[in-house]
């Protein structure tokens, strides 16, 4: 039976539930105006909304509008027209699944605190820049939502504690968007590593793009059709330019790059790809403990990271795009997206489909697992501490890659050994936007 979360009102309404059941027979659907705020009737679908409709929202959108259980109801998006685009497109996906001429069922919002105050919204999906993942995701779940969060969780360690303690004050589901946990030849990996084939790891290479740089575009005009302050929102109000915030979405935007609102391509792939050697070396509550730049303190590869028991991680190029390569004392194994191989070959020979050629082939469904952990209230594959851990990686690497000195970080208390100047680097201010 699917359950809303339980809001701290609901005690009294429990006891009310129990006796209506009781006086209808013990019949196991009742009626939502019987249940109250804080649950729903079994039959009910999980109500989803979107915040931030830009390339990757409208692609998640995509996903979720194929899963029968749920049901997209609205958007936020400071952009007008991509809020209308939204809205046609997932109205018209909805009226072709139902075979009708036309379906007008979807709201969008330009503020997103008009679509998490709606109460009949069971969980939200945020697609916004990075620099205001936490905050969104926090009033999502102080309004008792569940949370879908784009990855990398957050562009700086603080804004991930936060996410995680909240998490755990509101008892909410939060999945971090690192699907590649879902896919069937990363698991195939996980297990190869962790089954000890690969005999002791001695050495992981991880190649990602670059560590993030400070904003540095020329100044555009600002659109009609944008609110650009809270486009910036609690980054910095830098002047607008059409590359990280472009109307029309082709490619992924470039505000990525910048330390104001991502962690570079370092953390957009290594949230992926870190992600992978955190949980292949089952890390996944912890992380490297020193970080060590290379000594040219242009470069844009080489850092180590090492962990407690001497595994030495190293952002580096290995001319296989942006992969993640696990030496051991009895075989090598590679894997992406576009490839899981080994040496010996014979070690991913046993796994069938392991060495698929489509790289869109046995992706699992990462979307699907966080609606069943809705239901359940189960922890899905990626849960918020798990994304958090490992944006942690990829911002603690930014951090070395920028000071161009060795750190020290304690993974258990979440700040950096006897360094003032790096601990004063895990907050960023925020700025008041509104």
């Amino acid at each position: 039976m699917f359950q809303k979360k339980e809001n701290p009102s609901t005690s009294n309404r429990r006891k009310f539930l129990k006796n209506t059941s009781l006086l209808f027979g013990g019949l196991s659907i009742v009626p939502r105006h019987v249940l109250g705020k804080g649950f729903t009737a079994p039959s009910d679908k999980i109500t989803l909304g979107v915040i931030g409709l830009g390339k990757q929202g409208n692609g998640l959108a995509n996903r979720f509008i194929s899963e029968s259980q749920a049901q997209i109801v609205a958007g936020s998006d400071v952009w007008r027209s991509k809020g209308d685009f939204f809205q046609t497109k997932v109205q018209e996906s909805y009226a072709e699944h139902r075979n009708v001429t036309s379906y007008n069922g979807v709201d969008v919002y330009p503020d997103y605190q008009e679509l998490l105050q709606r109460e009949d919204i069971d969980a939200v999906i945020i697609a916004t820049p990075d620099h205001w993942h936490s905050i969104q995701s926090i009033d999502a779940m102080k309004m008792g939502k569940d949370v879908f969060c784009e990855k990398p969780l957050t562009n700086n360690i603080a804004d991930g504690q936060a996410m995680v303690a909240a998490a755990r004050k509101y008892n909410s589901v939060v999945q971090t968007g690192s699907m590649q946990r879902s896919w069937h030849k990363f698991r195939v990996g996980q297990d190869i590593v962790s089954s000890g084939k690969l005999g002791e790891i001695r050495k992981v290479i991880v190649n990602v793009g670059d560590p993030h740089r400070t904003y540095d575009l020329p100044k555009e005009p600002t659109p009609a059709g944008i609110d650009w302050n809270k486009w910036c929102g609690p980054a910095p109000l830098v002047s607008y330019h059409h590359s990280i915030a472009p109307e029309v979405v082709k490619t992924f935007p470039d505000w990525r790059h910048f330390k104001e609102f991502g962690g570079g391509i370092l953390s957009d792939w290594g949230a992926h790809m870190f992600d992978i050697a955190q949980w292949y070396l089952d890390m996944d509550r912890s992380g490297p403990t020193h970080f060590i730049p290379p000594a040219d303190k242009n470069a844009k590869r080489g850092l180590k990271m090492v962990y407690a028991n001497g595994i030495e991680m190293v952002h580096e190029d290995f001319n296989r795009r942006f992969a993640v390569r696990f030496i051991g004392s009895e075989g090598v194994l590679d894997v992406s997206r576009s490839f899981l191989e080994s040496l010996p070959s014979s070690l991913i020979a046993s796994y069938p489909g392991a060495d698929m050629e489509d790289p869109f082939k046995g992706q699992g469904n990462h979307y699907q697992n966080w609606l069943s952990s809705i239901k359940t209230r189960i922890q899905p594959i990626c849960d918020v501490e798990t994304g958090h851990r490992t944006a942690t990686v990829c911002n603690v690497a930014n951090i070395a890659y920028e000071l161009g000195r060795a750190v020290e970080w304690d993974p258990v208390k979440e700040k950096f050994v006897g360094d003032d100047e790096a601990n004063g680097m895990c907050s960023v201010a925020k700025r008041d936007y509104h």
